[in-house]
């Protein structure tokens, strides 16, 4: 019996890592680079977590494991025709200097809090009493038309504004502390709270739980699936996009938040077999120098039509649709998107550079839409290139970048300079030389897998089976982590860590 508990314990880290390397969104941290372990840990750019180790492992393996171009069959092009027909297409290995995107904003809160704010004040800016106040009659609704079809509930009684605001603070309290269920505050084991439990009774948040509502029925105009929970994010994202502007560097990607890493490490594999599988995906569009998450986008999936996401899982035409729906309101603001291979084409760039949005991303031959772009850029030479040396086409303001370090990294950028040229810094090999582009990229998105690394430890990690609730729990825990960001930025944070 011991032996099998031991094994279990065995397991455990390797059912976390399999679970976090599931997240393949961004594809991108510093270890793409080529670099782990103690020779990264002098840069406050890179991280080296089981998380972003996975994920670049995976994507530079995959590049290293490319074999050189094969020999061409007879009647084929050679290379000077192939040359040709790219610069037939506008692709040249003439490069020009040109200046990056003006941008003018400065970013940051949008009101100046007083030194005597509370946390539950800077979360209220996102989710005010009007939103808690129609929860509560929502769930009042509910509980009556659910009893009038069902039969009287004698126990129950209409859930008040106090009631409500200690129910999401139960979920939101048990989640960060990681407990066994949200129930186990009144258990009195090891994660019992006495004063917690006294604001409440376990029986009477049970029966708000059984009853929770955001919206209690669907309206005869609504066809969207999400209608359950929509209102909310739209209320939501309007508290974002007036609390904060950010900066003119952004990223694009799927935060880390699809499962729950304590219980995917104390799990038997029969219950992670169990375990109901997403029906959503959630991107977010996030500011890079601070971590403040400026705009959501849930695309759900409603069956196996065109448009579903089992159509689409994984196919550039599902991230172009994420990221067009991301962009909607950054046009004609300059700003720099980041964005990792399965969202990275040329076909989006230059559609949402028409819109004054520049973009940066790393390209993937096998997850990136490479149409349009030269070939002689996607293969790799039989004899890998010395670290740090790069080959650069220009079409236009859109830079393809080839740069070898370990492997070949690509990267199609018009918001950096091709001329323009950055290091690397290790600590223990020194500097590698690297196109501009590269090191903004490097700097950002490695930020940004610091920031998941960090902030998924604390998203609310109870997964109820209505796939509206999840969504609902998961934007909750993205409006606690912005209000901590904006609580950091005001003065509240120095009188009162």
């Amino acid at each position: 019996m011991a032996e099998g508990g031991g094994g279990a314990r065995r397991r455990a880290p390797a059912l976390l890592e399999a679970a976090r390397a599931r997240y393949e969104s961004l594809h991108i941290s510093d270890d793409v680079f080529g670099e782990s372990g103690p020779d990264s840990g002098g840069n406050p750019f890179y991280s080296t977590s089981a998380a972003s180790h996975s994920s670049s492992a995976a994507s530079s393996d995959d590049e290293r494991e490319r074999p050189g171009p094969p020999p061409p069959p007879p009647g084929a092009p050679d290379a000077q025709e192939a040359e040709e027909d790219e610069a037939g297409a506008g692709w040249s290995a003439t490069l020009r200097d040109r200046p990056p995107p003006r941008f003018e904003d400065t970013g940051g809160p949008t009101r100046k809090m007083p030194p005597s704010a509370s946390a539950m004040d800077f979360f209220q800016l996102f989710v005010p009493d009007n939103v808690l106040k129609n929860m509560v009659v929502q769930t009042n609704m509910y509980a009556k038309k659910f009893q009038e079809r069902f039969g009287s509930d004698g126990a129950w009684a209409e859930v008040t504004l106090t009631e409500m605001k200690a129910f999401l603070g139960y979920m939101i309290s048990t989640s960060i502390s990681h407990c066994e269920s949200v129930l186990s505050i009144w258990s009195g084991g090891f994660y019992s709270n006495r004063s917690l439990a006294l604001v409440m009774s376990q029986a009477r948040f049970e029966k708000i739980l059984k009853y929770f509502h955001v919206v209690a029925f669907r309206s005869s105009q609504t066809t969207h699936g999400l209608y359950k929970v929509q209102p909310f994010l739209d209320s939501l994202q309007n508290g974002f996009d007036s609390a904060f502007r950010p900066s003119q560097t952004q990223v694009l990607h799927e935060p880390l938040i699809d499962e729950d890493p304590v219980f995917i490490a104390t799990c038997t594999e029969r219950e992670l077999r169990k375990r109901k599988k997403r029906k959503f995906s959630l991107w977010v569009r996030q500011c890079s120098s601070t971590g403040f998450i400026i705009q959501i986008y849930v695309h759900l999936k409603e069956g196996g039509g065109p448009d579903g996401l089992d159509a689409l899982k994984n196919k550039p035409q599902l991230h172009s649709m994420v990221a067009r729906s991301l962009c909607r309101n950054a046009a004609g603001k300059n700003y720099i998107i980041f964005t990792g291979p399965s969202i990275t084409s040329l076909t989006l760039f230059e559609e949402l550079e028409k819109q004054e949005i520049y973009c940066c991303g790393l390209l993937s031959p096998r997850k990136s839409d490479c149409t349009g772009l030269p070939p002689s850029m996607l293969s790799n030479p039989a004899t890998p290139p010395a670290r740090g040396q790069h080959r650069i086409k220009m079409k236009g303001n859109m830079s393809l970048i080839c740069w070898y370090n370990k492997g070949p990294f690509r990267f199609l950028t018009n918001a950096y300079s091709p001329v323009q040229q950055g290091v690397i810094i290790k600590r223990k090999t020194g500097e590698i030389p690297c196109p501009l582009a590269v090191e903004a990229f490097a700097a950002h998105l490695s930020y940004i897998c610091k920031y998941d690394d960090k902030y998924s430890k604390y998203f609310i990690s109870h997964k109820p089976n209505k796939t509206w609730q999840q969504v609902f729990w998961f934007a909750i825990s993205i409006a606690i982590n912005n209000a901590y960001i904006l609580y950091k930025m005001s003065d509240a944070y120095h009188v009162k860590s």
